[in-house]
């Protein structure tokens, strides 16, 4: 059954309808710059950005896990160096995916 023109229609009142305004995000960023240790951990452990290096890690580490240790873990001849080898894998990338977020924000030093 079509609809009549009296009934409301359901539109929720915009202020624009470009695509740039479609893709502002609802709450804003927090300013990402550190200048002191506590504010690089702050930055670090920022919800976005750990999510990023978690996935950084989690998707180099494999891939480097295979590389390196798989065979020896798959053998059943993994021993605890192997298993060590294997945490520091992950950590790496994790670590520079971190150096990186911190260096592209670090607040410049003023003269």
């Amino acid at each position: 059954m079509p609809r009549s023109q009296s009934e409301p229609t359901n539109h929720t009142s915009r202020t624009s309808d470009s695509p740039a305004d479609l893709l502002e995000p609802a709450v804003p960023a927090p300013k990402v710059e550190w200048a002191t240790p506590s504010e690089a951990l702050r930055l670090v452990l920022y919800r976005p950005h750990l999510v990023r290096t978690v996935s950084v890690a989690i998707i180099v580490g494999t891939i480097l896990f295979s590389i390196n240790q798989l065979d020896v873990v798959m053998s059943g001849k993994a021993t605890t160096s192997t298993w060590i080898k294997s945490v520091s894998t992950y950590l790496v990338p994790f670590c520079v995916a971190n150096y990186g977020v911190l260096t592209a924000t670090r607040r410049p030093r003023r003269t």
